[in-house]
């Protein structure tokens, strides 16, 4: 059997960071065959300038929207910028298909190897068909009120089985696909409940707290999404006042043991963290939350409080957001914002965010994140300056 061999400057095995007398040894078919000492691995090693790392998983991207690349400006705020993306879609088909081509281009000689990705169309089959990447489709349902609801899921379900047509002619384990809920500021009790009906066990995810008017919403039935609201139709909340915090008022509807992904957490408050945790604990199969670093900086020019989600154990994992809200698609880029602002995490936790804690976020962890022996995780290299590239 033919063997490649990694060394960098320092390797990193989805767990821990080893020094540069390590090699990684890598199958030709791209598993892994384990890491061994510099001592031990014999001829042709390649020498790899920076760390090698597994292949990063990006757990939360919308690749449909890749058209809208520095079409909406920074630094709008949530609510307008959510405006112009209901406003701005309306571009030629031939020009968002190839979009979204180049946008899986950048992603995978990026190093990124497995994606949740956001669709509300099946825009994104053709190109996800022939990639290399490993997806999660998360069909992302909107649903404003109860008397839309059979309406609007059955229109999403008939996205979902375009996915899933595909992916019968696909790997195994190249498509997961299912339906989930928007955000609560989109989605109504019965709407939510038929989710949850409809996904027993499976990954999905919600976009949470990327607002303050968003808990406001719950809380009162007024506020600042009252203006996005009235583009759909709606004079008042549609929504129940619970007078609790959006979180808060739509998690409990998910109890069927799904791995849960919630997606921004810019405004999450504390005691919203241990009140998640302690609910996935009793009803999910896990709970894991993604932060998109230059997306909240593109959008709100504001970061999510990630010291204290990590005081409180929360499981993190990275995404890039879309074309929409961020300047490229790049974990990378996402890592180098997260070590800029916060330098005192250590690189071993965030490079553990980006691989396999992402990787099991998206259920994929028996076969990416780390560098373990039968895994085909693909091997990225990182310099000095944060840049990545795929080198197997």
């Amino acid at each position: 059997m033919k063997y490649r061999k990694f060394r960098g400057k320092r390797l990193f095995s989805g767990r821990e960071l080893f020094d540069n007398e390590h090699v990684l040894v890598m199958r030709e078919d791209g598993k892994v065959e384990g890491i061994v000492p510099l001592e031990n691995a014999g001829e042709d090693i390649e020498e790899v300038n920076g760390i090698v790392c597994p292949g990063f998983i990006n757990a939360h991207c919308h690749l449909e929207l890749s058209h809208l690349k520095d079409v909406i400006p920074p630094h709008t705020g949530l609510i307008p910028f959510l405006l112009d993306v209901v406003g701005k879609r309306d571009f030629p088909m031939e020009v968002i298909l190839d979009r979204i081509e180049k946008a899986e281009k950048e992603m995978y000689d990026g190093g990124i190897v497995a994606v949740g990705d956001i669709g509300n169309t099946d825009n994104t089959v053709a190109t996800k068909k022939k990639s290399k990447i490993k997806w999660n489709n998360f069909v992302e349902v909107l649903s404003f009120s109860d008397a839309m609801s059979a309406t609007r899921l059955a229109e999403y379900s008939k996205v979902l089985q375009s996915f899933n047509d595909a992916a019968v002619a696909l790997e195994e384990d190249h498509f997961k696909s299912a339906l989930v809920p928007h955000a609560p500021y989109t989605i109504s009790d019965r709407t939510f409940k038929e989710i949850n009906r409809l996904t027993p066990g499976a990954v999905i995810s919600m976009h949470n707290q990327e607002h303050p008017a968003e808990d406001e919403l719950y809380r009162t039935g007024g506020g600042d999404y009252l203006p996005f609201l009235n583009l759909f139709g709606f004079d008042a909340s549609p929504f129940p006042v619970t007078g609790k915090s959006a979180l808060r008022s739509c998690l409990p509807h998910f109890n069927n043991r799904q791995r849960m992904l919630l997606v921004h957490n810019t405004f999450i408050p504390e005691s919203d963290i241990d009140f998640a945790i302690d609910y996935a604990r009793e009803h999910l199969s896990g709970l894991h939350f993604c932060l998109c670093v230059n997306a909240n900086r593109y959008i709100e020019n504001r970061l999510p409080p990630i010291k204290m989600l990590i005081e409180h154990g929360a499981h993190l994992v990275l995404g890039t957001d879309s074309y929409s809200s961020n300047w490229q698609l790049s974990i990378a880029e996402e890592i180098r914002t997260i070590r800029t602002s916060f330098p005192e995490i250590p690189l071993t936790t965030v490079l553990q965010w980006a691989t396999i804690n992402g990787a099991q976020a998206l259920g994929r962890d028996d076969s990416l994140g780390s560098f373990e022996k039968g895994k085909q995780p693909g091997v990225v290299e990182i310099d000095d300056k944060m840049n990545a590239r795929r080198v197997f």
